[in-house]
């Protein structure tokens, strides 16, 4: 059951306060005039208003009231529960002299027009108005008119399936760096747009005890999503859509992390459907492979953020191939909606999401079968197992860190290791020296190393590994040393302080092949003298006689390099 509300005069209702009215003086030919209420056309009334009826109906927002600037919208669940709640908003308008437009007010129906949205006890749809508007739009001769387009049908998104990457060429054509030109692409997605927005089906409501069906797709440049529940007729209905570009980084990823990625971002988009959901949300993706990501033991940096967000989410992961589906490449390229999704598959490889080192399982492995002849930890394994009741505080207080658990000693829950070389080299070389790990430096294979493991004297361990390791020494900087500057002596006159040096190369011309140059430190005033290679001390003499000691006398200081 709804209602809709609209009030008169919208931004007039609310009084400037006194001491500001002065800011909204305006000129006229009889005299200056300055608004007493809140006028149409000011950068922050739209905010102003908002934050004036969010104030006033404050507990009943979200619960029995949608309001957006001077629209009201009441819904209930039955027209009991609809008087009473009409009432109180009337109420409300009442006490604060906020009055309604009669003639767009609508109440006690099952269908209503709400912000161009129809919304009825079968879900919600698009105004058949805007659905005109859309298919009698013209062709766009101009970038402003696909701008003014893609605004329109960019508010209908939510009823057009896969609605970025169809929109993408005419996106493209309003880029700065695109020469304008319509082809028969940007002609095929304009036309496409116009049919899918005829053919856009009734999104129903959500049932908070009903289980969620999301299938994901995700293409080159593009995922899409839909978000689903079964009805009475046991049949899939859409509850949204979803469709997002990639950016640039993201287009990059491998085919299994835009799959994956096409998930988390259809998980945080209707988060406030699917967060803490008691029934697990059926996720379906045509992506075989990840079926089994939540057996991978080790995530890089990315799916490791990836999988504490997906943490908050209870979802079963299923593999619907494309034919079955009928969406072999995107989700708009359905056969069949409501189709029946197939069993589940498990076939993801451990290498997609997580970094399995099979070595590494061998060390631990080696660890646990020789761990309690090590004589090193003897004493701390035969406290914990034995003699942990009866033995004194300060043993006590020595060995608190340690625990024993499946036959292994963990020190603060990490795993401790044999007092073996060999076995430390074979851990270094794990975190440092595979192609796996990149040759990272001391502080970093310590971070990646102290993880999971630890044993007396790691730090220096690691730094000996990287130290040690040629292709790290082969390929490092060389960090020469660090000289403290000087400041330049200020000189007190030209030709104080003179620097020359000899350019040489030259092919020989009148019997020169080089070029003596002479530059006073002072003015940067410069002599090129021509001269050869071969000039001799006495030679150089007689040039600087010539050309710098009888122009400007002897200077104080030379340098030559």
């Amino acid at each position: 059951m709804f209602t809709k509300l609209d009030l008169h005069w919208g931004y007039n209702n609310i009084w400037i306060k006194e001491g500001d009215k002065w800011k909204t003086v305006f000129c006229t030919k009889y005299s200056l005039l300055e608004y007493l209420v809140m006028p149409f056309g000011l950068t922050n009334a739209p905010a102003a208003f908002q934050h004036f009826m969010n104030n006033l109906f404050r507990d009943l927002i979200d619960v029995t009231v949608v309001i957006y600037l001077d629209n009201i919208l009441i819904f209930s669940e039955n027209p009991e529960e609809h008087l009473v709640h009409v009432r109180e908003v009337l109420s409300r308008l009442m006490k604060n002299q906020l009055f309604c437009k009669l003639s767009k007010c609508h109440f006690h129906v099952t269908t209503v027009d709400y912000l161009g949205i129809v919304i009825s006890p079968r879900g919600f749809s698009m105004d058949q108005k805007k659905i005109e508007a859309v298919t009698a739009w013209p062709q766009p001769k101009t970038v402003k008119q696909v701008q003014a387009f893609l605004g329109f049908v960019n508010y209908l998104w939510r009823f057009i399936p896969n609605f970025s990457t169809v929109a993408q060429p005419l996106h493209n054509l309003t880029k700065k760096e695109t020469t304008w030109l319509w082809d028969q692409q940007e002609e095929q997605a304009f036309q496409e747009l116009k049919t899918l927005v005829t053919r856009s089906p009734v999104l129903i409501h959500s049932n908070p005890d009903l289980p969620y069906y999301l299938e994901t797709d995700a293409s080159g440049v593009a995922m899409g999503a839909i978000l689903s529940q079964r009805g009475p007729d046991n049949q899939l209905h859409p509850i949204a859509y979803m469709s997002k570009l990639f950016s640039g980084a993201e287009a990059n990823y491998n085919t299994h992390d835009k799959e994956l990625l096409a998930i988390i971002k259809a998980l945080e988009e209707w988060r406030i459907f699917l967060e803490a959901t008691d029934r697990p949300i059926q996720v379906f993706t045509n992506h075989q492979n990840l079926e089994y990501w939540m057996k991978a033991c080790t995530f890089n940096r990315r799916h490791a953020c990836w999988q504490i967000f997906l943490s908050d989410f209870n979802f079963e992961i299923h593999y619907c191939p494309g034919k079955q589906s009928g969406k072999p490449d995107a989700l708009s390229r359905r056969s069949n909606y409501i189709d029946t999704p197939p069993e589940p598959e498990v076939m993801l490889p451990p290498d997609v999401f997580a970094n399995t080192l099979e070595e590494e399982l061998d060390i631990v492995t080696e660890i646990c079968s020789k761990i309690r002849v090590d004589p090193s930890l003897e004493p701390i394994i035969q406290f914990l197992i034995e003699d942990a009741d009866n033995a004194p505080p300060s043993i006590h207080k020595a060995y608190r860190d340690y625990d024993w658990e499946e036959d292994l000693l963990w020190y603060c829950r990490k795993l401790v290791v044999l007092d073996s070389e060999a076995l430390k080299e074979q851990l270094l070389r794990e975190f440092h020296n595979l192609p796996l790990a990149g040759h990272p430096g001391q502080q970093r294979t310590l971070e990646l190393l102290s993880c999971n493991y630890w044993w007396q004297g790691m730090k220096s361990s690691a730094k000996e590994c990287v130290e040690c390791c040629p292709v790290c020494q082969a390929n490092q900087r060389a960090h020469a040393p660090v000289i403290s500057l000087k400041p330049l002596e200020v000189l007190p006159f030209p030709f104080h302080t003179i620097l020359y040096n000899f350019i040489t190369g030259f092919p020989k011309s009148q019997g020169h092949n080089a070029i003596l140059v002479v530059i006073d430190s002072f003015s940067k005033f410069g002599h090129f003298i021509p001269t050869s290679k071969k000039v001799t001390a006495k030679g150089l003499a007689d040039l600087f006689v010539t050309h710098v000691w009888k122009l400007h006398r002897l200077p104080v200081k030379t340098i030559l390099d």
